[in-house]
């Protein structure tokens, strides 16, 4: 007749000694060793959690469409300014000046994500206005997908002045990621997924620059437009808009993140298996109680 087996589980068997053995002192070295040694690499390296990893990914970064354009046409304070921001827009009076603007979003290597925003901006001026210095800001989504999935709104800030009035300006530079602590290696990082500016509210000082600046660097997580290439070009003809061109490209990144090792556990894994060599060898006696039975004589 063939047999099979049809149940199993682990069997417990229990080492007994006397408090004064050679036992009791292995068992109380090997606590000792257990513990004492991880909480000295925890002192002298701020803690059992101290590793930190990087790996590579390319965002998936996409323009929302939302810009803020100052111009200075003089000396003197005069600007213009343009946004896509209804309230904004109405505050700025005789200020306002609406530009021709074309937007194109590249993927240069057919890879599913784009790799580059080209930004083209004509800003109507009145015969007697020049350009000294540009302010542009432009908003954007970012997000990561391949250990946390980080979701964010960012910004580019371009800003360039010239003691020289201006026809042209064209500038060059890549969208980077900016940590200042490592991101989460899995799970939902959405602390930065709102508007960058408030473009529902209807004060001033929801669109000043300052404040949109100053409160998007207090981020720990933030994009920055890194290695501008601004090329400033004069001799402006009379009647004809400043022009602004912008490539912003969205480059492979570094992404910080926290790696996870216990000291902790290292060192109870290896003295766990010390210990079952030790007594189910009989290195040292102790007298074993098997399952549901009666203590072995040695």
């Amino acid at each position: 007749m063939a047999f099979y087996e049809v149940y199993s589980h682990p069997a417990l068997v229990r080492y007994k000694t006397s408090v004064c053995t050679k036992a009791t002192l292995f068992l109380f070295v090997v606590l000792c060793l257990t513990y004492i040694p991880p909480l000295l690499v925890a002192y002298r390296s701020q803690g059992f959690w101290i590793k930190r990893s990087t790996y590579e990914e390319q965002p998936v970064v996409r323009f929302q469409y939302q810009t803020l354009l100052v111009a200075s046409t003089s000396t003197q304070g005069d600007y213009v300014a343009w946004s896509t921001f209804p309230h904004l827009n109405s505050m700025l009076g005789s200020n306002l000046r609406i530009p021709a603007v074309s937007v194109r979003e590249e993927d240069q290597n057919q890879d599913g994500k784009l790799d580059l925003l080209i930004f083209e901006l004509q800003l109507p001026l009145k015969p007697d206005e020049q350009v000294y210095s540009v302010q542009l800001l432009l908003t954007f989504s970012y997000q990561l997908f391949r250990m946390s999935t980080v979701a964010m709104q960012s910004l580019a800030y371009v800003q360039h002045s010239s003691s020289v009035p201006g026809a042209k300006l064209f500038i060059s530079g890549d969208l980077r990621l900016q940590q200042r602590t490592p991101l989460p290696h899995r799970g939902l990082y959405d602390v930065y997924n709102v508007s960058v500016i408030d473009a529902s509210s209807p004060f001033a000082s929801a669109y000043d620059l300052d404040n949109i600046i100053g409160s998007y660097q207090n981020r720990n997580l933030t994009t920055v437009l890194s290695g501008p290439m601004p090329v400033w070009t004069v001799g402006r003809a009379a009647g004809s808009p400043f022009q602004l061109k912008a490539k912003i490209r969205y480059p492979m990144e570094v992404i910080r993140y926290p790696f996870y090792v216990s000291v902790l556990l290292i060192f109870l894994w290896v003295f766990e298996r010390i210990q079952r060599f030790v007594f189910q060898n009989q290195v040292l006696t102790t007298v074993p109680v098997p399952p549901m039975g009666k203590p072995h004589q040695l």
